[in-house]
């Protein structure tokens, strides 16, 4: 047999660089500390600087609080005078349309209204949430031509029917356009509790100032109590 020793294995690079990763982290927990110490002993002798801190942020928190307060309440207040005649929605781009229908729901108290329409929409233009906790889905179609234009028909009912309960979760499924209904529309909204404004309704609500559950009929009831009932 050889009588060479058996030689030592060096420990691998990985190995060494674990070492320093955990020797560097040390390092810098013990300054942390060192530094948070330093700096409780310096607050420990000027309280007053803390109580300021406070005070200030507090003042801050409540000012920054009651400005969005007021903001909101302006908003709603310049919303409250909003109108639109037909031939202003005749007008509109169908985006801007779907925009427009938005800004009378949060005009009638629907805080929440959004504009979701586009790709992939799943068959909803606006959502929104009015005084009485029902949440709306509504579909928009607008025509350039208003009266003149292409009838909406039952597909479109079809697509909203199939998507406004069951997907977005709506109590009240609505369609808005600035045209005309086609009979065979009509009759499936019917059927499948779906909710029309056509263009005369659309009239009366855009160019008002009553609420759209309240120009339509067989509308569900609240969810939850509301000051305005």
């Amino acid at each position: 047999m050889s009588g060479r020793r058996p030689s030592r294995r060096r420990p691998s690079r990985s190995r060494k660089r674990r070492q320093l990763r955990v020797g560097e982290a040390l390092v810098l927990i013990a300054v942390i500390l060192w530094v948070v110490g330093r700096l409780l002993h310096w607050l420990a002798g000027h309280l007053w600087i803390v109580l300021l801190t406070f005070v200030l942020v507090a003042a801050g928190a409540v000012l920054w609080q009651r400005t969005r307060i007021q903001q909101a309440r302006q908003r709603q207040a310049s919303a409250r005078t909003l109108r639109y005649p037909m031939t202003r929605l005749d007008q509109l781009h169908h985006r801007d349309f779907e925009y427009a229908i938005r800004d009378l729901m949060y005009r009638d108290g629907c805080t929440d209204a959004v504009q979701v329409g586009g790709a992939g929409d799943n068959g909803a233009d606006v959502k929104a949430t009015d005084p009485y906790g029902r949440r709306w889905v509504i579909q928009c179609k607008h025509r350039r031509a208003g009266l003149d234009g292409a009838a909406v028909g039952t597909p479109d009912l079809q697509v909203l029917n199939g998507t406004g309960r069951p997907v977005h979760k709506g109590d009240v499924i609505v369609l808005v356009t600035n045209g005309r209904l086609s009979k065979p529309a009509q009759d499936f909204a019917k059927s499948q509790r779906l909710h029309l404004v056509d263009r005369a309704t659309l009239a009366t609500w855009a160019g008002g100032h009553r609420p759209l559950w309240e120009l339509l009929r067989a509308v569900p009831p609240p969810r939850r109590p509301s000051s305005l009932l």
